[in-house]
């Protein structure tokens, strides 16, 4: 425990401490996991209402999707996807005559998780949808709105209490794993930390500090997804 205090000056901000590079981390991952939720967001909005209101092919690709994502484990997913998918990018760019590109570890970042996510928020939406109730959508069909006014009006609206709790859990899932980029060299807080742990020695110290950094991100995170699920759910009875 006297070693734990003793290197508490590698955590100045000053000199050769390594407190600045920790923020830098921290940011990168707030950055990519809230790039890869959006994203992940909008897959899913459209897995959903494939799966509910597409094509018998359309539903087959999107379970096939889902099921095989949710399958295979996120560790693999991420370098599956971030090596093959970056390479097959370029073969492609290179038979259209076009000069390779070099995606950035941030924007690959943001794409694998992103498809990783959209298979869960698929079926977290979808969930939520079917749990709207069915009158409210046929009465909105009675006064004659289209299909695109029904899901503005009617159906994003009312699912929303039902996905929240869903939602917020994504989120924290896709905030732990960008630790997973790592892996593949993109300095997120994980990795910073593991290089600031392998230069001092102070291994016990920077995982302690990266620990309460993410518990610190969870804990915003609660509050904020509790503050939006309780204004969606004005006007309704309270749960107990």
């Amino acid at each position: 425990m006297s070693d734990l205090f003793a290197n508490w000056h590698h955590l100045s901000f000053t000199g050769d401490g390594w407190g600045w590079n920790l923020l830098r981390g921290l940011a990168s991952t707030l950055q990519i996991a809230l790039g890869a939720f959006a994203l992940g967001l909008f897959i899913g909005l459209f897995g959903a209402l494939g799966k509910i209101n597409g094509s018998s092919p359309t539903r087959w690709l999107l379970e096939i999707y889902t099921t095989l994502i949710r399958a295979v484990p996120e560790l693999v997913l991420i370098l599956l996807l971030y090596y093959a998918g970056t390479g097959a990018i370029n073969q492609v760019l290179d038979m259209m005559g076009y000069r390779p590109i070099d995606i950035s570890g941030l924007v690959a970042g943001i794409a694998v998780l992103g498809i990783v996510q959209g298979a869960y928020a698929t079926e977290v939406i979808r969930g939520a949808m079917l749990a709207v109730p069915r009158g409210q959508l046929e009465a909105a069909a009675a006064f004659g709105m289209s299909r695109w006014k029904i899901l503005r009006r009617i159906t994003l609206p009312a699912m929303l209490p039902f996905a929240l709790p869903g939602m917020s859990n994504l989120w924290l899932i896709v905030t732990k794993d960008t630790a997973l980029l790592a892996v593949v060299g993109f300095s997120e807080l994980a990795l910073t930390t593991r290089q600031a742990a392998g230069s001092t020695r102070a291994y016990f110290m920077f995982f302690l500090v990266a620990a309460f950094l993410y518990l610190c991100v969870t804990l915003v995170s609660n509050g904020v997804f509790r503050r939006l699920e309780k204004r969606s759910r004005r006007g309704q009875p309270e749960l107990t």
